[in-house]
């Protein structure tokens, strides 16, 4: 498999083509794996990389990487990114954005009070706010509202919580 492996990102790179391997919840592999991964790094030719590798994951991925047992992998690492929470302010700009690549044409309000809301619950991490804007947004079309309140967005995190209510 490593041959084919081989030839076919031979083959990409004569086309002109970069391959990327893209690994979310990275958090969760094994320190096996992750020798393996970079194992496979060594793909290459004289001249250059055959292909980028990228790890996505929580951030218990940057303390598995920490690992002395993976200390070679460390060092093939070029670039480390980590995405911080989002600052109060930037919430309401990126519930918009997100709406927008939805598709949204304007029409969805969300009061002010329903993002601060959002943020003291979520912290300013994104998959916390899209969680909570998705049942949000389910629970206003329900209620047949484009108008996202603070009792919308109450209810969506008891939702989340678990909280039963009436």
């Amino acid at each position: 498999m490593l041959r084919q492996l081989n030839s076919f990102l031979i083959e990409e790179l004569s086309k002109g083509n970069n391959v990327v391997l893209i690994i979310d919840e990275a958090q969760n592999l094994k320190p096996s794996i992750l020798e393996e991964i970079r194992m496979l790094s060594n793909l290459e030719t004289d001249k250059e990389k055959l292909f980028q590798i990228i790890l996505v994951g929580q951030p218990e991925l940057r303390n598995k990487l920490n690992s002395p047992d993976l200390k070679q992998l460390r060092q093939r690492i070029a670039v480390r990114f980590h995405i911080t929470a989002l600052e109060k302010d930037e919430i309401e700009k990126y519930i918009y954005h997100r709406l927008a690549v939805a598709g949204s044409t304007g029409r969805i309000t969300f009061f002010p009070d329903a993002i601060d809301c959002i943020y003291n619950f979520s912290g300013g991490i994104p998959r916390i706010i899209n969680t909570i804007c998705d049942k949000a947004l389910l629970a206003a079309y329900v209620a047949e509202t484009r108008d996202i309140t603070l009792s919308i967005v109450e209810a969506s995190i008891q939702e989340i919580e678990g909280v039963l209510t009436r």
